[in-house]
């Protein structure tokens, strides 16, 4: 006989496939060139860079290369970023963050299988003994039908919420690759700089000396011999200050790169030389390739997942339930009744009133959803900035750099005619001292335009997304990675 709790199977599951297929789809965050301009109303994409010269070869519309710290061609600006990558204590606390919202993740996405729970509870048949001798068994399945998408608007925030941390890990990894490129390069110019002012120093001392001897053979006076002691010292004041300048770069370099700050380490003599054309890219591939955009974009779509979970929440909630449990006893005899019982069933929970407060929910998720968008745009609105300020830098730098070099070189020769000049006696030492502070103004000036150049290419690579690709980057809806 046909038991008459039981449910034809093929039945059974073509109704449950079909409230899964009538189930109601998630909301389509918008696509990035939409979204753009949404945000950014007033800010519509040029074709091209702004700051970008017009003369061919300054600039180049190929993307950054992945692994952009090779352009610098220096082995041990390699060395130390990946040091920094290994023992930097910020990225290890990015890292860690990544791992949380991986494991969210796969709680949310658990929500959405039937829950199995185990109950069993057994005693001996002594009086007064725990469970009396009874055993109970009992096995219970309940699965969530989300027809609303309540279930899954939670997971596809969490989901998203888990790319976002993983592009804002990637943003961290460029930045602090960006971060030791430009300490090194500071590290270095200090160095050269005290280097250069030692130089000067030693001509100081040259002219002191030389103001002497023209005041032993009278050709010259105490006043000159002052003047000369005057700027010397002058130097030496610079060459301390410029000391200093060197050890807090050097010190700094050594935090970011998780080392502690004892001026321990030692930098090279001479900076690194970048060489092609500056790797500017298209405007409209920034939104696609810069991480910290793209993580601003995730948290959009995260956004309009809970506003679909809230909205959802309004609604009745729909599980299936099944059970198989059984009861023996050794000290009783129990009911007649079929041994071990299982059942099938549904429960149906509606909210009928709640104050306001589901509606409410529905409000403050909205909310988030528009801030979230605002921090889209200003997310999108400050990278444009940052990469038309360091294209625009350094090429201006590099344009410095040229004139600087000229002015090195007259000042320097200038520099020669003076001391002749002073030798002879046809100039004053005032005039030979102001040529050779000239001298060192101009060298000083065009060794901070060739490390401003180098440091502002480092930023345009960050700027751009420099090495991120986008290919790799978590899909916007779907599972994460650390989850399936």
């Amino acid at each position: 006989m046909r038991n008459p709790n039981f449910l034809p199977r093929a039945p059974l599951a073509a109704s449950m496939a079909a409230l899964v297929l009538s189930a109601c789809a998630l909301t389509k965050p918008p696509e990035t060139a939409e979204l753009y301009r949404q945000a950014l109303p007033a800010a519509p994409l040029p074709e091209r860079w702004q700051s970008a010269p017009n003369t061919t070869g300054a600039t180049s519309t190929a993307p950054v290369p992945p692994g952009w710290p090779a352009t610098f061609k220096d082995p041990a600006l390699d060395a130390l970023i990946a040091e920094a990558l290994a023992n930097n204590p910020d990225l290890k606390v990015v890292a860690s963050r990544v791992e949380q919202a991986a494991a969210y993740a796969k709680v949310a996405g658990a929500a959405l299988a039937p829950q199995v729970n185990l109950i069993a509870k057994g005693g001996l048949g002594q009086s007064g003994g725990d469970g009396g001798g009874v055993n109970i068994f009992g096995l219970f399945v309940s699965w969530e039908l989300d027809l609303w998408g309540r279930v899954r608007g939670g997971r596809e925030f969490a989901v998203q919420q888990f790319a976002s941390a993983q592009a804002d890990a990637e943003f961290a990894r460029q930045s602090l690759m960006a971060a030791v490129t430009k300490n090194y390069l500071l590290a270095i110019e200090a160095s050269q700089q005290r280097a250069l002012a030692e130089r000067m120093q030693t001509a100081a001392e040259q002219l002191t000396a030389l103001a002497r001897d023209r005041e032993r053979v009278g050709r010259g006076d105490g006043f000159d011999v002052a003047q000369a002691d005057a700027s010397l010292q002058t130097y030496l004041d610079v060459v301390q200050q410029l000391a200093q300048v060197e050890s807090q770069a050097i010190r700094a370099l050594e935090l970011v790169l998780g080392r502690y700050p004892g001026q321990a380490m030692t930098v090279p003599t001479r900076l690194p030389d970048v060489q092609g054309d500056i790797p500017a890219g298209l405007p409209s591939a920034l939104l696609e390739r810069r991480p910290d955009v793209i993580a601003a974009q995730r948290r959009v779509a995260a956004a309009f997942a809970r506003v679909d979970e809230a909205k959802a929440a309004r609604l009745p909630r729909l599980s299936l339930t099944a059970n198989l449990n059984a009861i023996s006893s050794d000290i009783f005899v129990l009911k007649d009744r079929d041994n071990p019982v299982w059942g099938l069933g549904a429960n149906l929970l509606a909210p009928i009133f709640t104050g306001g407060a589901l509606q409410a929910q529905v409000e403050v998720r909205t909310a988030e959803q528009k801030q979230a968008i605002a921090e889209y745009a200003r997310v999108g609105s400050r990278a444009f900035g940052e990469v038309e300020n360091a294209l625009s830098a350094e090429i201006f730098a590099r344009k410095r750099s040229t004139i600087l070099s000229r002015s090195v070189s007259e000042n320097e020769r200038a520099l020669e005619l003076a001391k002749v000049r002073y030798r002879v006696g046809s100039a004053d030492l005032r005039a030979l001292q102001q040529q050779q502070l000239a001298s060192f103004s101009a060298q000083s000036a065009q060794l901070r335009m060739q490390s401003e150049a180098l440091v502002q290419r480092a930023n345009l690579y960050l700027a751009l997304g420099g090495g991120f690709d986008a290919a790799s980057a978590p899909a916007a809806t779907g599972q994460p990675v650390a989850s399936r």
